[in-house]
């Protein structure tokens, strides 16, 4: 079993609308008819390369793939030419997809396609996806059909969306939760409609005139969603979940959205590439729970990512490997069928299971899951470990800042000082006395600089080395 599996499943339902772009759509069972087509151009190729857009050739690529016994390899299109070119040579052999060749996916010759389906091998690669590569160079992270298959089947009843349910797919196609958002509403019956290229106001306008009722974002989109609200609400009544993951989410940025979205379940959801999508979401009735409780035990749960997914479990660990209790900082471990922790440059998933996230937090009594950043991200100064996003979410709650940075830069004398590169304005000394009254005087910024823009990825990780080699570049200068 692989997934195509899914597309079969699917296409039963006949010709209802099952995926929308660009005022065209598709349905399963005319999705499964060109992606029997585009099998047949695969068949003799070692890969399927995507360097579009979110397009209607998009699923039809990444089914024609499987139904072809290949993987799919979507990269991404905003990288420099050079960047691309290196990719592409990674994978000798390979049908390379660019924007011109999109629109051809979706008119095949005449009759019906020649293909023969490859062997289901549940354990061949399904997908290959490129880590953002924050911290370190970009990895090629593998993952199974059975990977796929696991998240899909322990998360999604098959065919329990409403016909008239549609989600809203803005991520990009690179991105983990750009295939899976495929995969998890195709299995449960909901329409998706894609936005190539996202605009706050172009979503807005999208989620009323298709009517859409789910959709996720990463927080850098939800951020400019409620800016371009103001103070607005949104007045989007068919919406009924909307799902924020993928980075850390400012909590000025998650509570001014619940103003915004006041009859809509939010969905915090936390995963990562290697883990195929999510791992822990704090669901709706934590959010309603926690914006509305007395309880800052209650309350502070709109700062955590949830609890562990069906058939997922957690540990964290010391730096020695020893198992943590609650309410202790570590290292994040996580494991289940969905996990895959594997990479074509290693090619070796973990012996026992466990998958190393490289993330700090901890774990509650009630299992509720608490990051404070990458383990790489940990900023220790005169011997005390700091996490950046503790400071960082006090200074977003200065009227004047928008975004915030927190880093760690070399000091003789404390080992790290602490500089924060704000977007927004504000008097420096002003905002260093509003975190002093916040935080000890340790967690203080020692210096405030503000920016028009921080480095990030396309899909809104910040890009912490780039920020911090500037700043040095900058003070060497």
């Amino acid at each position: 079993m692989n997934i195509v599996v899914i597309l079969e499943m699917a296409a039963s339902a006949g010709e209802r609308p099952i995926v929308t772009e660009g005022g065209r759509s598709l349905s399963a069972a005319g999705l499964q008819r060109l992606a029997r087509h585009a099998a047949d151009r695969f068949r003799d190729r070692t890969a399927v390369l995507y360097l579009g857009p979110n397009h209607l050739a998009y699923p039809v690529a990444l089914f024609g793939a499987a139904l072809a016994g290949v993987p799919f390899v979507p990269l991404n299109y905003r990288l420099g030419e050079d960047q691309l070119d290196a990719l592409i040579l990674r994978h000798p052999g390979a049908e390379v997809l660019r924007p011109a060749d999109l629109d051809a996916l979706l008119a095949p010759p005449p009759g019906e396609a020649e293909w023969k389906p490859a062997p289901e091998d549940r354990d061949a690669t399904a997908v290959v996806l490129y880590t953002s590569g924050t911290t370190a160079a970009p990895k090629a992270a593998l993952l199974r059909h059975r990977h796929l298959l696991a998240y899909v089947f322990n998360t999604q009843d098959f065919g329990s969306a409403n016909a008239t349910d549609a989600t809203l797919v803005a991520l990009p196609p690179y991105h983990v939760a750009g295939v899976m958002n495929l995969l998890t509403n195709l299995y449960a019956g909901r329409r998706v409609v894609y936005q190539s290229a996202f605009d706050p106001a172009d979503w807005l306008t999208t989620v009323r005139r298709e009517g859409v009722t789910h959709a996720m974002v990463v927080p850098t989109m939800l951020a400019r969603i409620t800016r371009e609200l103001g103070e607005a609400e949104a007045g989007v009544p068919t919406l009924r979940s909307l799902a924020y993951g993928g980075a850390r989410c400012p909590l000025p940025v998650v509570e001014r959205a619940l103003r915004q979205f006041p009859g809509t379940g939010f969905v915090n959801a936390y995963g990562l590439t290697e883990t195929a999508s999510s791992v822990c979401v704090l669901g709706p009735e934590d959010h309603w729970q926690a914006i509305a409780s007395d309880d800052p035990a209650v309350r502070a749960r709109l700062g955590s990512v949830g609890r562990p997914l069906p058939g997922v479990e957690f540990e964290i660990r010391d730096e020695d490997g020893g198992t943590l209790g609650p309410d202790t900082t570590g290292l994040v471990f996580v494991r289940g069928d969905q996990i895959s922790g594997e990479y074509a440059e290693s090619d070796k998933a973990p012996g026992d299971g466990w998958f190393a996230t490289r993330d700090r937090g901890r774990l509650d009594t009630d299992g509720y899951l608490y990051l404070e950043g990458r383990a790489d991200d940990t900023i220790i100064r005169a011997g005390e470990n700091i996490a950046p996003a503790e400071i960082e979410d006090v200074l977003l709650q200065h009227p004047g800042v928008h975004e915030a940075a927190v880093l760690g830069l070399a000091d003789p004398e404390w080992g790290q000082r602490l500089v924060a590169v704000l977007v927004g304005s504000g008097d420096p000394e002003e905002i260093r006395s509003f975190a002093r009254q916040r935080l000890r005087s340790s967690k203080t910024p020692d210096t405030v600089v503000f920016r028009s823009e921080l480095p990030r990825t396309s899909t809104g990780k910040l890009l912490r080395r780039t920020l911090v080699a500037e700043l040095e570049e900058a003070a060497d200068a």
